[in-house]
């Protein structure tokens, strides 16, 4: 198997009413996380990576909902027991945000090789509930997102009236 590419994306799948979907690693049971992935080319479009992602590990086609790319990008060590994964030396990973406004809590279809189950919480019990804290810091800033993009999308109307 290839090395992971060290460039990878987080996705906070969200409600309009702030509920957020979690997940439990199946390869670490009682850690639970937003959808993520890495790239699986250096010349993927980032937006790929998190549809792919997004599919592969819930089934939901992103497509039928409004994927939204925070801008935001962060750089963290990679944990120890997952270091492995990549190339000799690799220790650092950069991880791109996006969200994923979905209408409602949509069913979802998990990868079993990659979680055991799946819960919609309210963002803050989530976020909690991560155990990046990374991953937490991204719910938490959910309220401030989601209203920059309902903003954002309200002047696209009125501006094309």
């Amino acid at each position: 198997m290839p090395h992971k590419i060290p460039v990878s994306v987080l996705v906070v799948i969200h409600t309009p009413d702030l509920h957020v979907l979690v997940m439990e690693r199946a390869d670490h049971p009682g850690f639970w996380q937003s959808v993520t992935g890495s790239c699986d080319a250096l010349d993927e479009p980032l937006a790929e990576t998190a549809r792919r992602e997004v599919q592969e590990e819930t089934g939901i086609d992103t497509g039928r909902h409004h994927l939204i790319d925070w801008g935001h990008q962060i750089e963290y060590e990679i944990y120890p027991r997952w270091r492995h994964r990549y190339a000799p030396g690799v220790t650092r990973n950069t991880e791109h945000w996006f969200g994923l406004l979905v209408s409602s809590k949509v069913p979802v279809r998990l990868s079993p090789r990659e979680h055991l189950q799946a819960e919609w919480l309210p963002y803050e019990e989530a976020a909690a509930r991560c155990f990046s804290r990374s991953n937490g810091e991204a719910i938490l800033q959910l309220p401030e997102r989601l209203a920059a993009y309902t903003a954002r999308q309200g002047a696209i109307a009125k501006d094309q009236a």
